[in-house]
């Protein structure tokens, strides 16, 4: 799986800094998974931001701290001992999703307009998080919509096209409050993405503003 779009500077630093929101990190691990060159950008953040810790005025340790480490490291051997059965892989009705998603709450898929059916995500370390999945048919387009705030798309399966080209599984689409776009589903099959908002959606018709109560976004 070759990716064409990817996360930005900016993002992959938050996601390294831990500081971007729970939603927009899970899409980003999502990405990060089937993206080497993402991975490796990651890595490099990390290492810096390793490197400033090294500057930071060191804090002095309690007087049990070694004692305290060595019963985790005796706990860790003895939860060694014991091999953990294989994972479930991660699914909704049969569709295998991002390993991402493991842990959250995947709700059943609900029908939002011709052709479109939407999945909300519970995320359970921050439950006002706007996470979902989202599943159009072929050649079905989006209502035309800009975002307040940044909404982070990682594409699950199938594929859709925009003014900014054509985004394919693996990808991650990143769209700020300046863009406007109207997705359009590829029509060799219905397309699934993951989907988080850091503010909410922003349509222009007339019906994508009566679907936003369904979207809930």
């Amino acid at each position: 799986m070759s990716q064409t779009h990817h996360a930005t500077d900016e993002t992959l630093m938050r996601y390294a800094a831990g500081t971007l929101a729970a939603a927009p990190a899970i899409v980003v691990k999502a990405h990060l998974a089937s993206c080497p060159a993402c991975r490796a950008r990651v890595a490099t953040y990390e290492a810096l931001g390793g490197a400033l810790l090294e500057d930071i005025e060191p804090t002095p340790l309690s007087a049990t701290a070694l004692n305290d480490v060595l019963a985790l490291l005796d706990d860790e051997d003895d939860a060694a001992v014991a091999v953990p059965p294989p994972l479930a892989p991660v699914e909704i009705e049969g569709i295998r999703l991002p390993e991402a998603l493991r842990g959250c709450d995947i709700g059943r898929w609900r029908w939002i307009g011709p052709g479109m059916k939407m999945s909300r995500v519970g995320v359970p370390q921050d439950p006002d998080a706007n996470l979902i999945l989202l599943k159009v048919g072929p050649g079905r387009a989006l209502p035309d919509h800009g975002h307040v705030g940044t909404e982070f798309t990682y594409i699950v399966s199938g594929s859709f096209t925009d003014r900014f080209g054509t985004f394919r599984p693996g990808d991650l689409a990143e769209m700020d409050d300046d863009v406007e776009h109207q997705p359009v589903v590829d029509t060799d099959g219905e397309c699934i993405c993951l989907a988080a908002m850091e503010g909410r959606m922003r349509f222009k018709s007339v019906i994508g503003r009566m679907l936003q109560p369904i979207f809930g976004i």
